[in-house]
């Protein structure tokens, strides 16, 4: 059987990116199709990289692709129609804002989409700051091409139930809830230095809540992450927040062991590594209930959800988690449900049921 993986873009190591890393151990042989690599922004990341056919569409060669993709989001369907995957019996995209299962393939060919989200910029309102910067006119089409391209996708697979919801409303499909592979150390326990924050900074993870809500109650925050928020955020924090920037994973135990609660304060997140390693590590998370992190986290249990997104919700979140107890093996207990043995032998088995059927 030849199998194809296809991506939306290599322009970072992500969660998008440990997921298809996950599947090309489950198809060694399988060529990578993306819309484009940035080996420069990938920087140490592209080690991970250097054994993997990897295959970009025409888009490498526009002008500005790398720093400018968002600008280009209304070629999009040139660029994944473009390929040629005719030679293939089953194509897996991994799809997300750059659309990726708008792929082209023949009938005898089954293709499954592991659905991070329909592109919220296209489907959903955002908050003003996070707005791709390309033309509104260029919505309504895209709009309207992802629709009919999500109808060409035989199966559907996706990361939790809130982007299940959000494929049946905007696709009308069904789809198939199998979490993405997360390395679980399963050992540890909280700490009671300080509490944190890891992952991406950007307007959409809002990390400036976690921010504010400890400085306005005089807690101290770790932050562990880069993105293109970093500058603005640390020239806008006090004393009492420490940035650490990237931290290699070797190094995050150490991290773990100190940290009363990982905070994950975005209402934007469908699913998300750090909540599960950070339950991994024994350590209980707090996350607003509007995100995906519902479907994680055991409300009271292994964290605590607060219901709205802002500074005086997150604060008296913190202030409640800090009256309650939380047993750090529930934590791990419930962070190997999302465990990379169990994703391999779910998608293993989801596949070759819809071969079988297909």
């Amino acid at each position: 059987m030849k199998v194809a993986l296809v991506h939306d873009y290599l322009r970072e190591y992500g969660d998008a990116e440990r997921t298809l890393q996950t599947l090309h151990r489950l198809y060694p042989n399988a060529p990578i199709y993306t819309a484009f690599v940035d080996r420069q922004r990938l920087g140490k990341a592209i080690q991970h990289l250097t054994t993997w056919d990897i295959r970009p569409t025409f888009a490498q060669r526009l002008p500005g692709i790398c720093h400018f993709y968002q600008f280009y989001q209304h070629w999009l369907p040139y660029f994944w129609e473009s390929l040629n995957l005719s030679e293939y019996d089953l194509v897996i995209s991994l799809s997300g804002n750059y659309m990726s299962q708008a792929v082209l393939t023949r009938s005898p060919t089954l293709h499954i989409s592991y659905c991070y989200t329909p592109p919220r910029q296209i489907w959903e309102p955002l908050p003003p700051s996070s707005r791709p910067q390309f033309k509104a006119w260029a919505h309504p089409t895209l709009r309207q091409y992802d629709f009919y391209a999500a109808q060409r996708v035989d199966r559907f697979v996706t990361n939790s139930e809130t982007t299940a919801r959000r494929i049946r409303k905007f696709y009308r499909r069904s789809a198939e809830v199998i979490y993405p592979p997360v390395q679980v150390r399963g050992a540890g326990s909280a700490g009671t230095e300080y509490y944190l924050y890891v992952g991406q900074m950007n307007s959409l993870q809002q990390v400036d809540l976690a921010i504010q809500a400890c400085q306005q109650i005089n807690r101290p925050l770790w932050v562990v992450g880069t993105g293109s928020e970093a500058t603005r955020l640390q020239q806008a924090a006090g004393k009492s927040v420490h940035f650490l920037g990237e931290v290699p994973a070797e190094a995050m135990a150490e991290i773990y062991e100190g940290a009363i609660a990982l905070i994950y304060p975005t209402a934007y997140e469908d699913f998300a590594l750090p909540p599960v390693e950070a339950m991994g590590h024994g350590v209980p998370v707090i996350a607003s209930e509007q995100s995906g992190m519902r479907d994680i986290i055991l409300n009271f249990r292994t964290g605590l959800l607060f219901s709205q997104p802002t500074v005086e919700g997150l604060c008296e979140a913190i202030l409640q988690f800090e009256k309650l107890r939380f047993s750090a093996i529930a934590c791990i207990e419930r962070a190997e449900e999302f465990a990379e043995s169990v994703f391999i032998s779910k998608f293993e088995w989801f596949v070759a049921k819809a071969l079988d059927d297909h």
